[in-house]
């Protein structure tokens, strides 16, 4: 028996679609959304993975094996982890940003800042896993869990210059946190659930892939809404500005950082919601230990035919 080979094929073709992609995202931010540039290497992401899920079909040894993806909880799974890492990472990027440039906090006050959304996320996450998964599944989890990481998406949206963290911050992040408890656990334990032993690794490193796919992607195109709306933002203000004492550049600065952010914080949400929608309609419906039972179709022949033989006493 031959062992499997490395799909070199396969590896190189993920990873230039990867880096067309994050690449032309953060490309867009330096040179604008319609460069050539960025549309070119956009366009050769999208063909490389098309070329990469051609490939698959037909490799001999492929790097995701289509039987693990094509399974709907799993497929739906690995889609919603996605879109999470996506979106979580864009949270973490701008929050950090608007505690630190905005309200003057010191990296040790953010990271304390951010305690409650990790609470809050642990503690839903057991909810999830314990108490939630076995009795209705990962379809109205993960699909409720990022409408829900939405809603506290778009509450961020109403921070300002002069809010407060206890005013504006700390309930949405709750919020948020609440959400991605439900969902994350929910889709990892569904990516990993009723895999061939043999195709366990590539089920696991897909859900990490996933994620870490999904933060690449997510804070270059983040990044370039935020500043293309700073820059707007800008623009609009000069143009339009007719007051006798206009605000201080200082001023003008800050208020174009916070509309950069809650509109990151925007998009996030819209990321979260067509995620939820999108996911929740490719998961199946009920406990994954309904589908466990049915991928044992044998165990009750096999006890019926033990009873029945002569033998069965001894």
């Amino acid at each position: 028996m031959s062992a499997a080979r490395l799909d070199i094929t396969g590896v190189a073709s993920v990873s230039a679609a990867m880096f067309c992609l994050v690449y032309g995202f953060s490309n867009a931010a330096a040179h604008g959304r319609h460069a050539r540039s960025t549309l070119a290497f956009l366009a050769a992401g999208v063909v490389l993975l098309a070329f990469l899920a051609f490939w698959q079909t037909r490799a001999r040894y492929p790097l995701l094996p289509p039987r693990v993806v094509l399974d709907r909880n799993r497929g739906g799974s690995y889609l919603a982890i996605l879109v999470a890492g996506a979106a979580m990472f864009g949270i973490f990027l701008f929050l950090t940003y608007y505690l630190q440039t905005t309200l003057h906090y010191t990296p040790m006050k953010t990271g304390l800042a951010f305690l409650p959304m990790v609470a809050m996320l642990a503690g839903f996450a057991q909810l999830s896993n314990i108490v939630l998964m076995p009795r209705i599944g990962p379809k109205a989890l993960v699909g409720a869990g990022m409408l829900v990481a939405a809603s506290g998406m778009a509450w961020l949206t109403r921070i300002g210059v002069h809010t407060g963290y206890a005013s504006a911050v700390l309930g949405p992040i709750m919020v948020t946190g609440a959400g991605l408890g439900l969902a994350i656990p929910s889709a990892m334990n569904a990516g990993t659930f009723g895999v061939q032993p043999g195709d366990a690794g590539v089920a696991s490193a897909t859900l990490n892939t996933g994620q870490q796919v999904g933060g690449s992607i997510g804070t270059a195109l983040l990044n370039t809404i935020a500043t293309s709306a700073i820059a707007s933002y800008l623009a609009g203000l000069a143009a339009g500005r007719r007051a006798s004492r206009p605000p201080s550049p200082g001023a003008i600065q800050a208020a174009a950082a916070v509309h950069g952010y809650s509109t990151a914080f925007w998009w996030t949400a819209a990321i979260f919601a067509a995620g939820g929608t999108i996911c929740g309609t490719i998961l199946r419906r009920g406990p994954l230990t309904r589908q466990a039972q049915g991928s044992q179709p044998d165990a009750h022949a096999a006890r019926a035919v033990l009873r029945a033989s002569p033998h069965a006493r001894d």
